[in-house]
């Protein structure tokens, strides 16, 4: 829906985000290990509700208590990449993957990380990583991240291969679904990109950005009864969006693709 990447922080195996599921693979088995966990826990439910001073705290004693603990590395790589600390970010992120070297996660945040600071070739690598684990219960993130990070080469070829394997692996992924409309609809293939945003509708709830690029699909198919219905969606649902905005923008210029 944005041209971002899905960060999956561990509230996500922990709530491991994105609804990401993975292999557990950090071991509590001291007393130490286990603390460590629930320090991890509740820094990451921090981060979530804002509170990273809070959270900060929270993971700094999850790593007095057990140092090598790839979770709580990357935990608080996220929160120092927030905080614009990338140095600090990169070293726990990379202490991450070296303790956690089968951790997918690990590799799908790094790869988010580097790919944020425009490291576009490791990025790639650490996606290909999360993914080497067949244990990995929702490749379907790394898959889609990695294609949005090729699109930033640019390698369109190379990220509509992603889009696709994510979308075979999940055909309800919404993220991948909309990157597949968005993507034939700049190469102007527009029934396929009509085809994967309505899939996209199906699988998740709208927002601004399916809706405007539902406009400029249906406007440039012809179909003026259905780019209205999205239209109306957008002004109704969305009316401060920057959608919103260009909408306006291109019906006061008379404008009728949008494009």
């Amino acid at each position: 829906m944005k041209q971002w990447l899905i960060l999956l922080v561990v509230m996500l195996a922990l709530t491991a985000c994105a609804g990401s599921g993975s292999p557990n693979v950090d071991k509590s088995d001291t007393p130490a290990s286990r603390a460590a966990l629930v320090n991890v826990e509740l820094g990451a439910g921090y981060m979530g509700q804002g509170k990273n001073e809070l959270a900060l705290k929270k993971l700094n004693r999850a790593l007095k208590e057990d140092p090598k603990l790839p979770s709580a590395h990357y935990v608080i790589a996220i929160l120092y990449a927030r905080l614009g600390e990338y140095d600090l970010a990169d070293t726990h992120y990379r202490r991450a993957v070296s303790l956690g070297p089968d951790d997918p996660e690990a590799h799908n945040n790094y790869g988010t990380f580097l790919c944020g600071r425009n490291r576009l070739k490791e990025a790639d690598e650490q996606f290909l990583a999360a993914l080497k684990n067949p244990l990995y219960k929702t490749p379907e993130f790394a898959y889609t991240n990695a294609g949005i990070c090729a699109l930033r080469v640019p390698d369109e070829a190379k990220a509509e291969q992603y889009f696709r394997q994510a979308v075979q692996i999940n055909p309800q992924f919404g993220d991948a679904l909309y990157e597949l409309a968005q993507l034939n609809f700049n190469k102007k293939r527009y029934l396929p990109a009509r085809a994967y945003l309505q899939r996209n509708m199906e699988a998740t709830q709208y927002n601004a950005s399916v809706l405007w690029l539902g406009v400029r699909i249906e406007r440039a198919l012809g179909d003026n009864d259905t780019a209205a219905k999205y239209a109306k969606l957008l002004q109704t649902n969305f009316p401060n969006s920057k959608e919103a905005e260009l909408l306006l923008g291109t019906e006061q210029n008379g404008q009728s693709s949008g494009q």
